[in-house]
């Protein structure tokens, strides 16, 4: 049933408050590669491609993993306001870079606790570049993080043999010197990492990484976004090694826009029942980017399932560091 019975300003709000939910969701390097169009109580998702990284994610696959977790963010917004989404992926053929349609419509009964519970975890999810504290969280966390990932049609494979955890570190750590020494993806990095004294609202700035990143046993490489410059926030706490965290590949049975946008929908779930119990993620992308190592990690490690994502997930040590968004006007369009 459409939300024919709500008042033309509710529903404006509702949308407004939703696509605002939805551009928090986590994208690679922070692009937001998102805009969204509203009809009434049809929302699109559609994605943005001139920011769409051309040498690390030249298929889209990465920015559709970010669209889809901005996905998740609407429509669990949507329910949090009493709405109940009813999204299509992919309806038009012709019209590739439109990802979902979602219709706004009225949901039965009073909003369950357990959404709002997951609802609150948006403001409090965020990414974690460093080390992660001994607490490893909850002893059933694992198993509730792979329902919540096989509820939007994906699949978490967890490195928990050493030699796996040590074999796709090591993986991330080739991945790194391989990108490293090639300009174009400098090149790309630069673009999307500003100086400190950038008014940008997207990007990882500055203000989003540590100066000095711990090792990790085994250690996955950060991204090196200050490009020597020195640039970061100065890192809390005393010097040794950080915990690796939980690792965690993110798979699907298909490789094609459709799994990716479940990727990302599955990614966000994951991420906020995470945040639900004080863990935030480290994304580690890589290895993925390059299609030799992918194919590898494939093989090896997923069963010949498709890895979309590479991620650790811990009780981050030091404080909280910033983020940036666009704001709702920018990615939002009124459609006639």
């Amino acid at each position: 049933m459409h939300s024919a019975g709500k008042a033309p300003a509710e529903i404006s709000d509702a949308v407004r408050g939703a696509v605002g939910d939805a551009v928090r969701a986590p994208s690679v390097h922070n692009t937001q590669p998102w805009r969204f169009g509203v009809r009434g109580t049809r929302i699109s998702v559609r994605a943005d491609v001139d920011r769409r990284l051309g040498v690390a994610d030249p298929a889209g696959r990465e920015m559709l993993i970010s669209c889809g977790a901005a996905l998740y963010n609407l429509r669990l917004s949507l329910r949090e306001h009493g709405y109940e989404p009813a999204v299509r992926l992919l309806p038009d053929p012709d019209r590739p870079h439109l990802l979902a349609d979602v219709e706004m419509e009225d949901a039965e009964g009073t909003v369950e606790p357990a959404v709002h519970r997951e609802y609150a975890q948006i403001g409090r999810r965020h990414s974690h570049r460093g080390g992660f504290r001994s607490d490893p969280g909850p002893e059933g966390l694992p198993g509730a993080l792979r329902r919540a990932a096989e509820m939007e049609g994906a699949r978490l494979v967890q490195a928990v043999d050493p030699h796996v955890r040590g074999a796709l570190a090591a993986l991330t750590d080739a991945a790194e010197h391989v990108q490293r020494r090639t300009p174009a993806y400098a090149t790309e990095i630069a673009r999307w990492a500003p100086p400190p004294t950038t008014a940008r609202r997207d990007g990882v700035q500055p203000a989003g990484y540590p100066n000095r990143t711990p090792r990790t046993e085994p250690h996955f490489p950060p991204r090196d976004f200050a490009r020597g410059e020195g640039w970061g926030v100065e890192s809390a706490g005393g010097g040794g090694e950080a915990q690796a965290g939980i690792v965690l590949l993110i798979v699907t049975p298909e490789d094609d826009p459709e799994a990716w946008l479940h990727a990302g929908q599955a990614l966000e779930r994951v991420l906020l029942l995470a945040a639900e119990h004080g863990l935030a993620a480290a994304y580690h992308t890589q290895a993925l980017q390059v299609p030799e190592l992918r194919s590898f990690i494939q093989a090896h490690f997923c069963g010949n399932a498709h890895p979309q994502m590479l991620l650790r997930l811990g009780v981050p040590e030091g404080e909280e560091l910033a983020s940036v968004r666009r704001p709702v006007e920018e990615v939002l369009i009124e459609e006639i």
